[in-house]
């Protein structure tokens, strides 16, 4: 069984969401935007991902198979996950909104295991 590694999630919004909602939720530029997750290059090349490879995140509330890709350089540090809001991204979630009505969704500690 291939090792995991820990890595800090935040997930969040994006212009490209926000661009591909007005052609609808279920269309091919929303669904791959909430259903991408971006990792720094430098994570990618340590780990031997390419783009579309496949990793699974496994957080305390629960797991997501997920398709990875490069973030643009110098977005992302290494060590920390980008995901757009969506289903796969609600699936690690806890529940308690803290009385916000949104769930604690940055920050998030996830185990990432390569899939390949």
């Amino acid at each position: 069984m291939p090792m995991a590694e820990t890595f800090i999630l935040i997930p969040g919004r994006t212009s490209q969401q926000g661009c591909g909602i007005s052609e609808g939720k279920f269309e091919a530029n929303y669904q791959s935007e909430i259903t991408t997750l971006q990792v720094a290059p430098a994570d990618m090349e340590r780990l031997a991902l390419t783009n579309g490879d496949r990793v699974r995140l496994r957080g305390e509330h629960g797991e997501i198979d997920v398709a990875v890709k490069a973030a643009k350089k110098d977005e992302l540090p290494a060590g920390i996950l980008f995901i757009a809001y969506g289903d796969l991204s609600s699936r690690l979630m806890g529940g308690d909104t803290h009385g916000s009505g949104m769930p604690t969704s940055k920050g998030l500690d996830v185990e990432l295991t390569v899939l390949k």
